[in-house]
């Protein structure tokens, strides 16, 4: 049984910085951020979006009734939870109107509870291939202003229908994965940001790569010019193609030319929305998509999953005969041309702008937000959702 994506789509907040403005704010060389990390621009949630709200914003647009009716399992995938008890899922199963006799739940492993999600929706369809699963990354990317990791900050949610027979890409079963016990990146419960070892990280995701793609390379005799493209997850553009790096030379010529200027299509929508942690990997997956119009069907599509703390992953998947059918180029052009640049100072203010954490009631006007799905404030301590 072909088991897979049959659709995927992106949402992110209508607001954003221009990563040149705030270099110079910071009197940084802007070329650091541009250059350097590859950053253009930076997507900013404002207090009405969280990991729900942009989550629902993202499946709402991918979703028919037909959805709606088969759809018996939602998993949100986020290190940005709104409660330490309810899921996420919930209110998403909610704010989409999906049918009740559903299964939602949230789960967390940094960058990787995507692919998590995916695994686990994979083997659901398995043993009931009428049924499809609505798989979700959402998260807001934020360390501070004027830290060390302002630069790569970003917010966004993907959505992704996992079924049998897809219509856009099938996932093959030959995952490879890895997990170690490291702190390279980690939030504690008391503490609002999270805590960053970066040129850490940076080496432990190059190193978590060249294992897990050695061990691919042995278990199932594949070669980099088997691939079409290989779709990283992206905390910042520059990231994945230290890792590409270091595998590129293996291949002819012909195929590093193909593979790198794939992996630059890749990049474009995370180049402008920055880091949204659990979807940025499936992101780039949807940037190259829109972006390269020579893919056909049955290319093969490599993606590497990681999630600091860390667990990887890589695998592969194939393009199927109408995929391009089902992406939504046009959409995303729009969604991201209608944002709103902030000013520097705008930004800081807004960034400080924050929900009550003590129970206070709050009411936010519904027009400070041009998205369907909003938070409108908090009412017994409980976050009012609105659905325009």
């Amino acid at each position: 049984m072909k088991i897979g994506i049959d659709k995927i789509g992106f949402y992110t907040p209508a607001f954003y910085v221009d990563m040149v403005e705030l270099a110079e704010a910071r009197n940084i060389d802007p070329n650091k951020f541009t250059i350097g990390i590859g950053q253009d621009k930076m997507a900013f949630a404002p207090v009405t979006q969280d990991s729900v709200t942009m989550g629902a914003n993202a499946a709402k647009q991918i979703l028919d009734e037909e959805d709606l009716k088969a759809i018996d399992l939602v998993i949100l995938a986020t290190e940005s939870g709104i409660d330490e008890s309810k899921a996420g899922a919930v209110y998403i199963h909610r704010l989409l109107g999906i049918q009740p006799f559903s299964r939602s739940i949230e789960i967390k492993e940094a960058c990787y509870g995507a692919t998590a999600g995916i695994n686990l929706a994979k083997d659901y369809v398995a043993k009931h291939p009428d049924s499809k699963v609505l798989v979700i990354g959402s998260d807001i990317a934020r360390y501070g202003l004027a830290t060390a990791g302002e630069a790569t900050q970003g917010a966004g949610a993907v959505a992704m229908v996992i079924s049998a027979n897809p219509r856009c890409i099938t996932l093959e079963d030959d995952n490879v994965f890895y997990t170690e016990d490291i702190m390279d990146f980690w939030r504690p419960v008391y503490s609002e940001y999270a805590c960053v070892e970066g040129k850490y990280s940076t080496e432990q995701y190059i190193h978590f790569f060249d294992t897990i793609w050695t061990k691919y390379t042995e278990k199932f005799n594949r070669k980099l010019e088997d691939f079409a493209a290989i779709c990283f997850h992206l905390p910042y553009t520059k990231m994945g193609k230290k890792a590409l790096d270091l595998i590129i030379e293996t291949a002819p010529s012909e195929v590093q030319e193909k593979l790198l200027e794939n992996y630059r299509l890749s990049t474009l929508y995370s180049r402008n929305i920055g880091n949204i942690y659990t979807g940025s990997l499936y992101l780039s997956f949807i940037s190259l998509l829109d972006h390269q119009d020579s893919l056909q069907e049955n290319d093969k599509i490599g993606f590497f999953s990681y999630g600091s703390g860390a667990v990887a992953e890589f695998f592969h998947g194939v393009l199927q005969a109408d995929y391009k059918k089902y992406i939504r180029k046009n959409e995303h052009a729009e969604l991201l041309n209608n944002r709103t640049k902030l000013s520097v100072t705008d930004y800081e203010m807004k960034f400080k702008q924050q929900l009550p954490k003590d129970g206070s009631t709050l009411e936010i006007d519904p027009a400070s937000d041009p998205a369907e799905i909003m938070l409108t404030g908090i009412q017994d301590h409980k976050r009012q959702y609105l659905k325009k």
